[in-house]
């Protein structure tokens, strides 16, 4: 049970002060500089400038030799990634507002290859596992030691806190819900229901059991996603975990399924995928999926990309309209700027705008978009594609106010916060989603003496958040603190920054991939009619997670390319 239960938070985690820029080491555009009223044509114009438009933009200019510009309505490029350094008496505390870490993958390590930024990344101790909140105590998730190769698979199973220590004597599970979870992972699992879509609740609970779902896999996508399970499309929102029930059945003699197979399926294709396509030699040493970051915080990419681009970036820039110019197949887009209305001609657009804040702007060049980003879905009772409202709330305290107590499994003192963070199950009557322990994934992001916490709550089940006052959602965090991590007597947190975000993350429901299919064919309809060269992307379509935002950038700027050779 164990083992198929860590391949299934494996998979899914393969699912956090601006830092200073080198400029000896950037390579800056060797294009000559345009003014705003030029009538220059692009060869592709980037609109909305997140991770996945910044990190386009850079691979198109970098990588592909193409003449982009990257519009942004915001003052700053990188979206909902913002690093913050506060300083005091105490010292320097380097915090985020938005995501906190992300899980490696190459096309992270890659691009900051590529900005020469490799120096500045940091990468957590694999050893430290996520925690769960359950019946007044905190259990570990089963992790390795930081092994490599067959050492490192022999303490994942073996170690002192591998998954046989997990099933056999942790007690987040009850007997019986390991059992029903060992049916699901070994022997099988009730068939998925014909011409039905499943959300993630009826997904694990079929196939693994109640318990897991509620104590595990319900804060885990509360945590991360500020999602709802039981409107979240599990193929649309978790699709590697969903994969695994079909590499399950692909296997002649697993009639009914048994996950604990397909999940070994598809760890050794994945290492054959990865043999064959390894990482570059001048790469720094990096383990896929492990957290990272950048010593001074996540804006270190964005920064350097803002610094690469230089005069390509527009900030402040408000897409109003776009049309399509018949003579010669190019796109006219109008923005309000901080210096007046401007116009700029290009042979491509790349939208990353989201889909709440994109109106009937791409109408006339996309019919049928403004209803599509509307359309309601009855069985979930939605418009569009939902974006819940999200605070996150860092605070610190000194280490000796959290509790005094030893965690299990040898990992020590609780005042040292030994771990990824802290998940909440919803029976545990904490309101915040969950606690990430920012301090002890990175070093040097605050004093010795001190604790970060970046907390998340709100999401899809707490839309209030929304409309409170900030005074109020610090006090219910520090309320649930004081009910899970710290000291009764515990001073007042030191509060580093509070940001709450009216439309945080994209919420991949059910219908999700119906909606997504529609807007591939109404693309595919602008290619006939049109000529193509216009993309309507962005993390509700290719991810939320950072890395999923890095490997667009690379991946669609082969797509963009191959257009702009055809239309030579």
């Amino acid at each position: 049970m164990a083992t198929s239960l860590l391949l299934l938070l494996l998979t899914i985690s393969t699912v956090s002060s601006f830092a200073p820029i080198n400029p000896s080491r950037i390579r800056t555009t060797t294009n000559l500089k345009a003014t705003d009223n030029d009538t220059e044509i692009y060869d592709c114009l980037i609109i909305g400038g997140g991770i996945s438009g910044s990190t386009l933009a850079h691979n198109l200019h970098s990588n592909h030799n193409c003449n982009i510009l990257l519009t942004e309505a915001r003052n700053y490029l990188g979206g909902n990634v913002q690093s913050k350094i506060h300083t005091d008496d105490d010292g320097e505390f380097i915090y985020e507002y938005g995501p906190n870490s992300f899980a490696t993958q190459p096309s992270i390590v890659r691009i900051a290859n590529e900005l020469s930024i490799d120096d500045e990344l940091v990468f957590a101790n694999e050893s430290l596992p996520p925690w769960v909140n359950y019946n007044n105590k905190l259990h570990p998730l089963p992790k390795g030691k930081g092994g490599k190769g067959p050492q490192g698979q022999l303490e994942l199973v073996f170690g002192s806190n591998g998954v046989l220590k997990f099933g056999l004597a942790g007690n987040l599970l009850s007997w019986p819900g390991k059992i029903r979870a060992g049916i699901g992972a070994f022997i099988g699992h009730p068939a998925a229901p014909e011409n039905k879509e499943e959300t993630i609740q009826d997904w694990i609970r079929r196939t693994l059991g109640d318990e897991v779902f509620f104590r595990i896999i319900d804060p885990f996508v509360s945590g991360v996603y500020a999602g709802d399970p039981t409107t979240l499309s599990m193929k649309a929102a978790l699709p590697k975990i969903a994969r695994i029930e079909q590499y399950s059945y692909d296997i002649d003699w697993n009639k009914f399924g048994a996950l604990f197979y397909g999940g070994l399926a598809r760890q050794v294709e994945l290492t054959k995928e990865r043999k064959a396509d390894p990482p570059e030699p001048q790469w720094v040493d990096f383990e896929y999926g492990n957290p990272g970051s950048f010593k001074r915080g996540l804006s270190t990419l964005p920064n350097a990309i803002e610094k690469e681009l230089n005069d390509k970036v527009k900030l402040e820039w408000k897409l109003t309209k776009v049309v399509k110019n018949e003579n010669d197949k190019t796109y006219t887009a109008t923005f309000d700027t901080p210096n007046g209305q401007v116009s700029k001609t290009t042979k491509s657009i790349v939208s990353t705008i989201p889909t709440h804040a994109m109106g009937n702007i791409l109408e006339p060049v996309l019919p049928g978009s403004t209803d599509l980003f509307t359309k309601e879905r009855a069985a979930i009772k939605r418009k569009g594609i939902y974006y819940p409202p999200v605070a996150a709330v860092t605070v610190a305290y000194p280490k000796k106010t959290f509790k005094d107590v030893e965690l299990d499994n040898d990992f020590g003192n609780l005042q040292n916060l030994p771990g990824f963070g802290l998940l909440n199950p919803r029976s545990e009557g904490v309101r915040t989603l969950g606690h990430l322990w920012s301090s002890s994934l990175f070093p040097g992001r605050c004093p010795d003496d001190y604790n970060i916490l970046l907390n998340y709550i709100g999401g899809s089940r707490d839309p209030e958040i929304g409309s409170m006052d900030e005074e109020d959602i610090i006090k219910a965090v520090d309320t649930d603190l004081r009910k899970v991590l710290l000291k009764s007597d515990a001073p007042e947190p030191k509060v580093l920054g509070i940001k709450v975000w009216p439309t945080a993350i994209p919420q991949y429901e059910m219908g999700h991939l119906g909606l997504m299919k529609e807007l591939e064919v109404m693309e595919s309809k602008n290619d006939d009619s049109m000529g193509g060269g216009l993309w309507v992307c962005g993390n509700y379509r290719s991810g939320v997670a950072f890395p999923d935002c890095c490997t667009f950038g690379y991946e669609h700027a082969k797509v963009v390319k191959d257009f702009l050779d055809k239309k030579k």
